[in-house]
């Protein structure tokens, strides 16, 4: 029903993708798969709900309507099995500066936060703007048969002797990023274990909860035990599924009463959760019209999954793709390779003329991987791909 392959030129819309080419690695002459958002056509059923508000002439201060969390509420529950109470909700002008919203708030100078890299860079970037040292807790590297990477686990041993009485917070990646590692229940059970028996705070970015492959589930931390409920609070938005991070549709959960309430009047009393007109309309639209639409985009995707993973091996021997469970990226193994970063970046911008996110972004556990952008017409994976191969560097 809907076109995945549709080819749309994106140039002069001022996107990212583009529009920071020359910014982010020093040329334009390259096909970009790096930044994570879609080259597919955002929904028909988004784009109408907000050409139908423009049929109007005024564009006006917006109250939350009543039917806006009650909808985020009952997509939670349908897509995973997690009953949220509206009242645990609210609106988010980003995750980002939601993780710098929860940070300042909760924590105070001299406290520490806890990461597991390789890791999305703005869990180490924004601790770190605002004063706060970071300790890491590296993920452990599970080979396959043939030496490539498999898969991350938690180093849970490594986490219990890093942990002091200045480690106040733990930001979790659930799904992680970069890998695509859906994390199963028992390690959240074993992480929501140690973090209480500490009295660290898990703020979980759960941004690619609705992108998850092959039939698993995401499991939101937050629904592991109500302890684990109580000690956390989750970030999420239909911007990564959808195709929408222009419009800015965050939202946050907590429903411990005692984080929640001076929380959320603090948000209120600064205006810092108020949606915007169209966040509104696009997010009604989403969880109302677009199950069946999810539902063909992660088949499509996971088609770009296998396509990518058969192509490589067959013609990239020394190269390897980590299959994500889940999030629409492909973590690539390059480890075999033998070049130092800057000879691999090198090689794939100058050589391949290809631009994928350099996987020292994610911390330097990242060395010798790349990050691949997936969520777009197959046509341009495999292109680059193919430029991988006819540059003779790979």
């Amino acid at each position: 029903m809907y076109d995945f392959d549709e080819i749309i030129d994106r140039r002069g819309t001022w996107t990212e993708k583009y529009a920071e080419l020359d910014l982010m690695f020093g040329t334009e002459d390259v096909l970009p798969l790096w930044v994570a958002d879609m080259d597919f056509r955002t929904p028909d059923f988004v784009r109408e709900a907000i050409a139908k508000r423009l049929e109007h002439p005024i564009l006006s201060y917006t109250v939350i309507p009543d039917n806006y969390f009650p909808t985020i509420s009952a997509w939670l529950e349908r897509l995973h099995g997690w009953k949220v109470a509206p009242c645990n909700i609210r609106y988010m002008p980003g995750l980002v500066k939601a993780q710098a919203f929860v940070i300042n708030y909760f924590l105070k100078p001299g406290d520490k936060i806890i990461i597991q890299p390789p890791v999305y860079h703005r869990f180490a970037q924004i601790p770190r703007t605002n004063g706060f040292e970071t300790v890491s807790n590296p993920l452990v590297r599970v080979e396959d048969k043939d030496g490539f990477l498999e898969r991350y686990e938690m180093d849970f041993d490594h986490l219990e002797s890093v942990i002091d009485d200045k480690c106040k917070m733990l930001i979790l990646c659930n799904p992680h990023n970069p890998s695509g590692r859906a994390w199963d229940r028992a390690t959240l059970e074993r992480l929501a274990e140690i973090t209480l028996k500490h009295g660290i705070l898990v703020l979980s970015d759960e941004i690619n909860a609705e992108t998850v492959f092959y039939g698993k589930k995401h499991i939101p931390f937050a629904s592991i035990s109500p302890e684990a409920a109580a000690n956390s609070i989750t970030m999420m938005a239909p911007s990564k599924t959808f195709n929408i991070a222009g419009i800015v549709s965050s939202y946050i959960i907590i429903s411990n009463p005692a984080l929640r309430d001076s929380f959320f009047k603090w948000l209120d009393e600064n205006s810092f959760d108020l949606p915007t007109l169209f966040a509104i309309e696009a997010t009604l639209a989403c969880y109302t019209k677009g199950w069946e639409w999810r539902q063909e985009m992660l088949r499509y995707i996971e088609g770009n999954i296998d396509a990518a993973d058969s192509w490589i091996r067959t013609n990239l021997p020394r190269v390897r793709c980590v299959r994500p469970q889940a999030a629409p990226t492909i973590w690539l193994d390059c480890t075999k390779l033998g070049y130092t970063q800057p000879e691999l970046m090198h090689n794939l911008l100058h050589e391949a003329k290809v631009a994928f996110n350099d996987g020292t972004q994610f911390g330097p556990e990242g060395a010798g991987y790349l990050r691949i952008n997936i969520a777009g017409p197959r046509k341009f994976l495999l292109e680059a791909f193919q430029r991988l191969k006819d540059s003779g560097k790979f």
